[in-house]
């Protein structure tokens, strides 16, 4: 039976956020925002490993963080998010058929339920795809200068997020082809895609956001409380 690992590429520095330490490591609600995400893959009883790649000098992880026994610390950062996850695949005991799923550090929106939604779209799926939102707003595509150059239409477009969930052996050969074409995808379905195959979208939600700049922080501050609310309440 297959079985299902998680990789959290976590070796970038979150420059745009003006941080000191990496974003990643940023307090979240008094707790490092990574746990958040790696919580929500604990939680889950369908998955089996989650594996944490980190940049080889990071000095700010410590397993006081958390500790779990799906819990896989590697440090395997490379200088891209390809060539991370792809290290990391190179290090796992994983078989070709194992499901692997890529979940952004800064992603701590993730629920069970959209987890489970994604499991669920995909395990018997040929290709694999990612969790994806329609997107909303208009388009507008800038000049030099910053000026509208024009207007693009939105039609079929969607922004992706993560997990994006691909059977092990198919996502290393994408990213061993594409590191050996000199293509850089900054995603793992852009690899996918590379090798002439369509994943498929499964669709996300807003509170899935990644943590890019400070307002997003805040943003997720918010939602991640009032979840917490909701809980205390049920509890009592």
């Amino acid at each position: 039976m297959a079985k299902f690992h998680v990789i959290i590429p976590a070796a970038g520095s979150g420059s745009r956020m003006h941080s000191e330490i990496p974003k990643q490591y940023l307090p979240l609600l008094s707790r490092p925002l990574i746990t958040w995400c790696l919580d929500v893959f604990y939680a889950n009883t369908k998955i089996d490993y989650v594996h944490l790649a980190l940049h080889p000098q990071d000095e700010v992880w410590s397993h006081q963080l958390s500790n779990n026994p799906k819990l896989n610390v590697l440090r395997t950062g490379g200088d891209t998010r390809a060539q991370t996850v792809l290290n990391t695949l190179e290090e796992i005991d994983a078989d070709e058929n194992d499901w692997v799923l890529v979940h952004d550090a800064a992603r701590p929106g993730l629920t069970d339920a959209l987890l489970s939604k994604l499991l669920d779209a995909l395990q018997d799926d040929i290709v694999g795809g990612l969790l994806a939102i329609p997107l909303a707003d208009t388009l507008k595509r800038a000049d030099a200068s910053q000026r509208v150059e024009k207007t693009e239409s939105r039609e079929d477009l969607w922004q992706a997020q993560t997990p994006q969930m691909f059977q092990y052996g198919l996502l290393k050969r994408a990213l061993i082809k594409a590191q050996a074409n000199h293509q850089q995808p900054t995603d793992e379905a852009q690899a996918i895609e590379f090798l002439g195959l369509s994943p498929k979208l499964v669709a996300g939600e807003l509170r899935n956001l990644k943590i890019t700049y400070p307002q997003d922080l805040l943003l997720a501050e918010a939602i991640l409380a009032v979840d917490m609310n909701k809980h205390s309440e049920h509890q009592s």
